[in-house]
């Protein structure tokens, strides 16, 4: 399993490296690309510094090297700005490119599966149910967290937060950012609970 792991985590990081890279030689608004990528780069040194100590699930390396390329994909373009997210706003008739949801969901989705694991091998709490609640916790407390740092970015940069807020005119934004972090917590729990289970079990054999 480990070994499975190393490989899947070598393989992720060579990804993100050359996304990085490539995203980081002209995006449109730099500033908000460091804002945004800033995550992945402090996470990845994080996932080999921890990897023998205390290596991850399969499922959880691949689900943070896919939030990480929705955020260096979001640094690289914008969120408001993000080709694909024209794509989904003109086929669904949004009024708005949802790219940014899309972020924000996976802001949800794989913090929840990482809370979970942790909370899980740690044996932190008892009970599925507990489980279920301090995770979504969590989620919500990142979320919120992120949103205050959305904040502070507008109050320090006034005009020129724009590109890393990406509201486009919506005043309900930061309550809806958090609902879709809700929603990807949720999902991840109902869809890939099972599967992590297993994969932690056979990580603890």
């Amino acid at each position: 399993m480990q070994a499975v792991n190393a490989k899947v985590l070598g393989v992720g990081s060579i990804i993100l490296i050359v996304a990085l890279v490539v995203s980081g030689l002209q995006p449109y608004d730099r500033a908000t690309w460091i804002m945004e990528v800033l995550p992945v780069m402090i996470a990845l040194p994080i996932l080999w510094f921890t990897f023998r100590r205390f290596p991850l699930t399969t499922l959880l390396y691949v689900a943070i090297v896919l939030h990480s390329l929705v955020l260096i994909v979001g640094g690289a373009y914008t969120y408001a700005r993000v080709p694909i997210g024209f794509e989904i706003q003109h086929l669904f008739g949004f009024a708005r490119n949802p790219y940014d949801k899309i972020g924000h969901f996976m802001q949800g989705f794989v913090p929840a599966l990482v809370a979970r694991e942790i909370l899980i091998r740690g044996e932190f709490v008892r009970g599925a149910r507990m489980l279920a609640f301090l995770v979504l916790c969590v989620v919500l407390a990142i979320s919120a967290t992120y949103e205050l740092i959305e904040w502070a970015a507008a109050v320090a940069m006034g005009q020129g937060a724009d590109e890393f807020l990406g509201t486009q005119g919506d005043e309900w934004d930061s309550q809806s950012d958090m609902l879709f972090a809700t929603i990807g917590g949720v999902a991840a729990l109902l869809l890939l609970s099972g599967s992590q289970d297993r994969q932690i079990r056979a990580l603890q054999r």
